[in-house]
């Protein structure tokens, strides 16, 4: 069911209580991709300039939940934020539900702009605590959910909160509305053909994407190094390849499936090898087929890399999620690189690509080819699960149109 969005809201005078996204990455107390703030403009935009007070909430890393630290603060977000604004971000206390953050909420006026700390430093998040849901939803007229990202999760911010918000509006934010209406088009009715790239480390995380993906896709490419617990499956020589031993079966069933279901399931047929896992040492070469043994498949091969661009230069929907290697080193990046151009060259030639948050919107940031897609996404875990063909809680809870 298709969700009200923040355009529809009333907020003019209202306090907005907006859930975004800003979990990036901070080295050194600065911020090295802004990304996900940025993302989030249309939507506080779209508060601000209809006389809204924006009170956004967010989660940074993974503290545990036990106070304040000045590792995790969202004090460069609040700083980023201004900047990208043209205009001051409130940012009262090292705690978003005391007396120092309710009174800074109390005093917003018309247009105001306010993000409160870290969410994690309360436990309460993670478990999805009513008690501290109910005191951020203390400060809402208005809930938006634009976290794409964290939309898979029930934490407080996302499930208890809008819980205890029952009566008030509950809508998506633009990005949200984006997010969920190209991957949710992309699998009830994709142009075809349908092509789906999947990559990574473990196939043990890819799993359940691929089982439901066999019966919409035409095509699924399969790289990374979950690639080679399928080929030890079809009994392949894969040297010290990362294998999944206990996922065997599973491996094996699936290509069976395919088969039943008339889905083209593609392995590598070549790989690029070396005997350490590291950029810049071992003996790198290229094996066909079978990996000789002390040899590890770190990135798809040339054949394999030809043999997948063409697959997705076919497609007129393409989705991918996770990288085809090593793609951060040098020696490795090749893979990546050469389906994230085929899949520009898709898009270019009127193909709806995709690419599902996470490693592989890094790579496609990293070649300089983000601008080359239908969508980017700001969630890889929260778009695997789309195409695991699972609901979302948060979203469900929100407003229908």
């Amino acid at each position: 069911m298709p969700k009200k969005n923040i355009a529809k809201a009333d907020v003019a005078g209202k306090r907005v209580l907006i859930r975004v996204d800003f979990n990036v990455p901070i080295e050194g107390g600065a911020i090295t991709d802004d990304r996900r703030i940025q993302a989030a403009l249309p939507t506080i935009r779209g508060v601000i300039d209809r006389g809204g007070r924006a009170i956004l909430m967010s989660h940074l890393g993974r503290p545990e939940g036990t106070g304040y630290s000045a590792e995790d603060s969202l004090k460069p977000c609040a700083e980023r934020l201004a900047h990208l604004l043209g205009k001051p971000v409130g940012f009262p206390s090292t705690d978003c539900v005391d007396d120092k953050a309710a009174a800074a909420v109390a005093a917003m006026k018309n247009g105001d702009v306010l993000l409160l700390e870290n969410l994690r430093f309360h436990k309460g998040e993670k478990k999805g605590d009513a008690g501290f849901a109910a005191r951020l939803a203390a400060y809402a007229d208005v809930y938006v959910n634009d976290a794409f990202g964290t939309c898979h999760r029930p934490d407080a911010s996302m499930v208890a909160v809008p819980t205890a918000l029952a009566g008030k509006p509950r809508v998506s934010g633009f990005l949200v509305e984006k997010e969920i209406r190209f991957l949710s088009d992309a699998l009830a009715s994709p142009a075809r053909p349908f092509v789906v790239v999947l990559g990574g480390a473990k196939v043990s995380d890819k799993m359940a994407a691929i089982e439901h993906l066999l019966t919409k896709a035409d095509t699924i490419l399969v790289g990374g190094a979950m690639a080679y617990t399928f080929l030890a499956a079809l009994g392949r020589r894969v040297g010290t390849s990362r294998v999944e031993t206990d996922r065997l079966s599973d491996a094996k069933r699936i290509l069976e499936a395919a088969a039943r279901a008339r889905c083209e399931l593609l392995l590598p047929v070549d790989h690029v090898c070396s005997t350490q896992f590291a950029e810049d040492a071992g003996d790198i070469q290229v094996f066909d087929e079978n990996i000789k043994d002390g040899s590890m498949g770190l990135d798809i091969g040339p054949k394999t890399q030809t043999r997948y661009a063409l697959a997705v230069k076919k497609g007129r929907t393409v989705v991918w999620n996770g990288p085809m290697g090593v793609f951060e080193w040098g020696p490795f990046a090749a893979g990546t690189r050469g389906l994230a151009k085929a899949m520009a060259e898709a898009t270019a030639a009127g193909a709806t690509t995709i690419v599902g948050g996470g490693d592989s919107a890094a790579a496609v940031e990293k070649f300089n080819l983000a601008s080359g897609f239908s969508h980017v996404s700001t969630g890889g875990g929260a778009s695997l699960e789309m195409l695991e063909g699972r609901k979302f809680q948060s979203v469900d809870l929100l407003d229908n149109a």
